[in-house]
């Protein structure tokens, strides 16, 4: 899926490895985790399948900038994932199962669970603040700025999300204090 990812990125402008790296962070993090050596490995496969090609800069007293950009087999390869039937709505999630099996613990110990889920959600729905900032300083690098629309509502996905996991938290919460 970071190929992808990956491709998605590259398809806007072509970008070293940092660069990448870079935007990643402001971007596809908040719903995609990578680590900066997962990111160069995937930019190495993918230059091995020539869905993207490499031009080396030398510079002097610094390693060589390798800037990468999307080929036509690359973007083929986006536009034919973006086009899959499957949905990937997944809902393989582990907190689901910890739930499941949640009986096993105190009722203390899972209402402390409960209200660490619903803090998580309220971290997360601050860390989402800044995004639209972010969506704003990319967009200077799209030529169309109609596509920003669909990073907007990623963005919007996101806080959603979140504020469902504080709002089935609380509920867990206050069900869980209710019990006898």
């Amino acid at each position: 899926m970071l190929k992808y990812g990956i491709l998605g990125l590259l398809n806007y402008q072509e970008m070293t490895g940092y660069e990448v790296m870079e935007v990643f962070r402001d971007s596809l993090r908040f719903f995609w985790s990578a680590q900066t050596s997962q990111i160069y490995r995937e930019l190495q496969e993918m230059e091995k399948k020539s869905w993207v090609s490499k031009i080396v800069v030398p510079q002097q007293g610094k390693p060589d900038k390798n800037i990468f950009s999307i080929t036509e087999k690359g973007r083929e390869a986006l536009l034919n994932w973006l086009g899959e039937e499957k949905l990937g709505t997944s809902i393989k999630q582990s907190v689901l199962m910890k739930v499941f099996f949640m009986g096993e613990r105190s009722k203390e110990e899972s209402i402390s669970y409960f209200k660490r889920l619903k803090e998580e959600g309220e971290k997360e729905l601050k860390r989402l603040e800044i995004v639209p900032e972010y969506i704003e300083e990319y967009a200077r690098f799209v030529d169309q700025r109609e596509k920003t629309v669909y990073w907007e509502m990623t963005v919007d996905y996101g806080r959603r999300r979140a504020q469902m996991q504080i709002d089935w938290a609380q509920s867990c919460i206050e069900r869980l204090e209710g019990m006898k």
